[in-house]
């Protein structure tokens, strides 16, 4: 398989996306693992296998013959407290899919490719029944957080700190894995108006919490400010968190990047369950 340095389109792909079903499509998931991330952190075939057989979801992208990327998903149930006005005090058992992975070759990065694999990820799961996708990501990578709030349309109140402990990946540098929990609510008024490009207006905002914009040349040219920084966010975060507010919505800034917090009960397009 060719990997990421390999010479990139002349032109807009021909880019198809369909679902993995055998062992030689998983082992070609796990080449493009290499290629985008390293060995260090990439999971064998076996957990493609697991995840196909017990109602996850593996698709891939394709340029002609060749995968490109793909969506890695395992299957999950969370609980959430009953809403006001029910009668049960048990709460609510609600199946979702956790989405693993999401890896695009870097030639066909900036063609749209991700944000296809994850649209067609949220048809898949509405299509059997599914109305939530969680994922992790770092808070830190901003470009990323910018797509998943703003072009997805996820919101966060969930924060794991060093989710996958201190790892020999450079893509980690050295630091605490914190990451953001992500909740996409694939039917909600919010998420259809986003992916539609039709964004609702962001009505009253109850908090900001701030970012240096060059928050990754930091995380390269000073690590120890990176921790610092990364911690210092990681308090706020956990503080809006306990008082009951959300990320649902990110600004970006000359030298800044804001994340912007509503109350759970005042995101405009969305009636958020409460975390049991």
């Amino acid at each position: 398989m060719t990997n990421s340095s390999a010479t990139p389109p002349s032109a807009v792909p021909e880019i198809t996306i369909r679902h993995c079903s055998t062992v030689p499509e998983y082992d070609q998931c796990v080449l493009v693992e290499h290629a985008v991330w390293g060995k260090e952190i990439s999971v064998p075939n076996g957990m493609f296998i697991v995840a196909h057989h017990t109602g996850g979801q593996v698709f891939a992208a394709y340029d002609g013959p060749r995968m490109i990327g793909f969506t890695l998903a395992v299957t999950g149930i969370r609980k959430f407290s009953p809403h006001a006005g029910q009668t049960t005090a048990e709460g609510k058992y609600t199946p979702f899919m956790h989405s693993h992975m999401t890896a695009v070759l870097n030639d066909y990065r900036n063609y749209g490719i991700g944000r296809r694999l994850k649209l067609f990820q949220r048809e898949d799961a509405l299509n059997r029944g599914i109305h939530l996708v969680e994922w992790t990501f770092d808070p830190l990578e901003i470009k990323n957080a910018y797509f998943n709030i703003a072009r997805l349309g996820v919101i966060v109140r969930r924060y794991i700190p060093n989710c996958y402990g201190i790892t020999e990946s450079p893509l980690h540098s050295g630091m605490p894995t914190d990451r953001f929990v992500p909740e996409w609510w694939l039917d909600s008024e919010r998420v259809k108006r986003i992916v539609d490009g039709r964004p609702l207006p962001h009505g009253k905002i109850a908090d900001r919490i701030s970012l240096p914009r060059n928050i990754a040349g930091i995380k390269t040219t000073d690590a120890s400010a990176a921790i610092r920084t990364q911690a210092e966010f990681r308090a706020r975060c956990e503080r809006a968190f306990a008082g009951g507010l959300v990320i649902s919505g990110i600004e970006l800034h000359d030298s800044t990047v804001d994340y912007l917090l509503h109350f759970a009960g005042e995101i405009p397009g969305l009636s958020l369950p409460a975390l049991a």
